[in-house]
């Protein structure tokens, strides 16, 4: 009975915010269950696909790394990238066994359940499509940009994505999972190439509006330059309601305590800043507010912190 108490808790999206939300939940009392980007096409990543026509591992492989409890030399080793030899330099171990058990199984997701297994995973991990897909983004001066690498490098303002080649198929366990959620959490992360490509998805974007789940989205704390310049809050929400459609999300979480000088000096030389947290917007948007101390002050660099994020989020189920 008490198995089949513990809270459903799907988290959606990419990139590097998503593994330090994972680290956390891993370890509470819930059905965690990681729905991750495929659309990304470069460095390592994109070589493989180029040459194997499989879906992106590189976000993948990283989500096995956050959620693995194997021995730390071996996920050490899962996440080693050769920096030698014409060949190898550049893939990361991981990629490279992603890719095989795809090789070897036939299936991408098939792959990742194979891999998983071997690093005691906990959670369960599904790609968000089993298909090899590519990102584009319409340009707000009409411009058509195509592939998730190169959209944030054109200096314009993205004003939608979307995929190809059409019909994109979701994985069906991914849309039954979120379908069955009690807590939905879409991760911070690049917006429009790590968190809208899992998201715009068929079925993914209705299952989104027709979960009974609470559907909370976990707000960037700096703006990135070539996607978010200027964005509010209330920017980023309206850039994934613009996507998929009006009241689809019940809460933002965001961080509410000022952020080091010194730290807004190095990601200003990016042109990046603290997202302003425009409250009234958001309020008017009909969307909850959950708000804390929630960055590691210990690091250089603006990331969540693990425990105070997950702990949040955990308090919203209960």
């Amino acid at each position: 009975m008490e198995h089949k108490s513990k809270p459903r808790v799907v988290v959606i999206g990419g990139g590097t915010g998503m593994p330090v939300l994972l680290r956390g939940l891993k370890n509470l009392p819930i059905h965690l269950t990681s729905l991750v980007t495929v659309a990304d096409d470069g460095g390592s990543t994109g070589r493989l696909r180029n040459e194997m026509a499989i879906p992106a591992p590189g976000d993948i492989r990283n989500v096995i790394a956050a959620l693995s409890d194997a021995e730390p030399m071996l996920v050490e080793l899962f996440q080693h990238r050769f920096d030698v030899g014409n060949g190898l330099s550049g893939h990361s171990m991981g990629n490279l066994l992603l890719a095989a058990m795809t090789s070897i199984t036939g299936n991408f997701n098939t792959g990742i359940k194979e891999i998983s297994r071997v690093l005691n995973v906990k959670g369960k991990i599904y790609p968000i499509s089993n298909d090899n897909m590519a990102l584009h983004a319409k340009m707000t001066d009409g411009t058509i940009i195509s592939g998730e690498s190169n959209i944030p490098n054109t200096n314009k303002q993205i004003e939608r994505v979307f995929l190809s080649p059409q019909p994109v198929r979701p994985l069906p366990n991914a849309v039954r999972a979120i379908e069955k959620a009690d807590l939905v959490v879409i991760a911070p992360g690049s917006l429009y190439t790590s968190i809208l490509p899992a998201i715009i998805m068929p079925q993914i974007d209705e299952a989104i509006k027709n979960t009974k789940g609470k559907v909370v989205y976990v707000c960037n704390v700096m703006t990135q330059a070539g996607e978010t310049t200027g964005y509010t809050a209330s920017d980023h929400v309206k850039a994934i309601t613009d996507h998929i459609g009006e009241n689809t999300i019940d809460a933002i979480v965001v961080h509410n305590e000022p952020i080091k000088k010194a730290i807004q000096d190095v990601y200003a030389e990016e042109n990046a800043e603290p997202v302003d947290y425009d409250t009234d917007r958001l309020l008017n948007m009909g969307i909850q507010i959950i708000e804390g101390d929630i960055i590691d002050h210990t690091q250089s660099v603006m990331r969540h912190d693990t425990k105070k994020i997950s702990q949040l989020l955990f308090s919203i189920i209960n």
